[in-house]
């Protein structure tokens, strides 16, 4: 099969969360699987655009009603991912540096959508599925299917996997005008809640809907931001596929950002030597459990709580625990993160920013990392935790429940049931009760890093549900 993958994001040429680090495996998984998967993602203005070697495959324009704008779209020559990558340059829109927060989101986003269509029409083939990958695509399966312009394209079946449904793209009827034409009697195919919804959209028009952990597909029947009624009639064209990670990234035997490799049997002394460069740089003591966090510090990932919880925890420890932090997002949280730095030192620390690089060595060196997601729809970093022998802290929510199972439950990780301070402190004390057991800490990390969470499964999931 020859499939396309549309995206936002694709690691490692723009990542922002888990969407990129999707993207940037799943099309991998399906290619060793014997077919043809690419990604056709904007031309954001970065590094990997710089670095890399890409050759133009298509010179055209594109249209936002009567804005006209030249299109560019290059290829990746080296095949270096491991599947096809092709950048959409629109002059303007597509090639800033961020991937998102602009005040035009909406028409750098349709403008790419509408380019990528355009492109592919005038393909002398037809490819066998589209894919699409949040609201950011959300428009393509309506206008595949709906606008006069795209009329070859309507009998390509179009895949929609909803990622995170807290965030839907709505705008509003006064930018209908961008759309190519079509029957204005299908206006109600857009429409949500008196806005054009993409993600609403989406889910109307795609031909198949999927969720990235079967648990998420249960919840978004009454947590999907407004969506829920929606959701519940189009049940039966939708699953939930719980996402893997690329073992060849994720990999402490071969990563070259540790300290020191391990493998299953090498995990105590490979973890140690990661631990101690970790609190070397940060200013902590090895000796002590290492508690962390890693990702957006922004309401849904409970971070707003994490300095009561942090500050409860450290006070009460009286410092015999360490916490590190990694991550950005409410600026709020960001201060009050930093400001603990003051309270406690030598047992706190936090870095305010995105490095891939740190990520890897935290997974590598910590003992502990914390999840108390309010929304997680499948969550990815509990997973790379498990690989590299690091205890998860979860909220049993989403795709942390659908992966972590309770040491009381004779699992391998400490749940919990509330984002709450007090729950996550409770979980805290059960973790430093459980780092004082070493033989039984020893049987859990052997046990973890033996799990598998590859893609392998996960990509032939999703071929079958297309050839359905």
């Amino acid at each position: 099969m020859e499939i396309i993958h549309l995206s936002a994001e694709c690691y490692p040429i723009a990542k922002v969360g888990g969407l990129g680090d999707v993207v940037g495996a799943l099309p991998k998984y399906q290619t060793k699987l014997g077919h043809y998967a690419k990604v056709v993602m904007p031309a954001y203005n970065n590094s990997f655009l710089l670095q890399n070697e890409f050759e133009v495959v298509y010179d055209g324009w594109g249209n936002l009603g009567t804005r006209h704008f030249p299109v560019r779209i290059f290829r990746e020559k080296t095949n270096k991912l491991g599947f096809d990558l092709y950048l959409v340059h629109i002059a303007g829109l597509t090639d800033r540096d961020k991937v998102y927060g602009y005040e035009d989101d909406v028409e750098r986003f349709l403008a790419y959508q509408i380019a990528t269509l355009d492109w592919i029409n005038q393909w002398e083939h037809r490819p066998d599925v589209i894919h699409c990958h949040d609201h950011h695509t959300g428009l393509v399966p309506f206008m595949t299917g709906n606008c006069e312009k795209y009329k070859d394209l309507r009998n390509i079946p179009t895949i929609l996997t909803i990622h995170n449904a807290q965030y839907q793209g709505q705008f509003g009827w006064d930018k209908l005008h961008y759309l190519p034409a079509f029957d204005l009697w299908r206006s109600g195919l857009l429409e949500w809640k008196k806005d054009i919804n993409p993600l609403a959209s989406a889910i109307k028009c795609a031909w198949r809907v999927t969720t990235v952990s079967p648990s998420y597909l249960e919840e978004i029947s009454y947590n999907a931001n407004g969506l829920e009624s929606l959701l519940a009639s189009e049940r039966g064209k939708s699953a939930g596929i719980l996402n893997g990670i690329d073992n060849e990234v994720w990999d402490p035997q071969k990563d070259p950002m540790l300290t020191k490799n391990y493998a299953i049997r090498t995990v105590e002394s490979g973890k140690k030597a990661n631990k101690v460069a970790l609190c070397d740089v940060f200013n902590l003591d090895p000796a002590k459990p290492l508690f962390t966090f890693i990702g957006r510090l922004v309401g849904e990932k409970g971070a707003d709580l994490l300095p009561a919880i942090f500050h409860n925890s450290l006070a009460h420890s009286y410092g015999n625990i360490n916490i590190l932090v990694l991550g950005s997002g409410e600026p709020d949280v960001e201060e009050k993160l930093v400001e603990l730095k003051e309270w406690f030192p030598g047992n706190y620390n936090a870095y305010i920013g995105y490095n891939e690089t740190l990520s890897h060595q935290i997974y590598a060196g910590a003992d502990f990392l914390l999840m108390p997601s309010r929304v997680e729809p499948c969550g990815l970093n509990q997973l790379y935790a498990l690989r590299y022998g690091t205890i998860p802290i979860v909220r049993r929510i989403g795709g942390l429940k659908d992966t972590v199972v309770d040491i009381g439950d004779g699992g391998f990780g400490i749940c919990h049931d509330q984002t709450s301070v007090e729950d996550v402190g409770q979980a805290i004390g059960r973790a430093y009760d459980l780092y004082q057991n070493k033989k039984q800490v020893k049987e859990i990390l052997k046990f973890t890093m033996q799990l598998d969470h590859s893609w392998d499964k996960a990509a032939q999931q999703y071929i079958d549900l297309y050839q359905m």
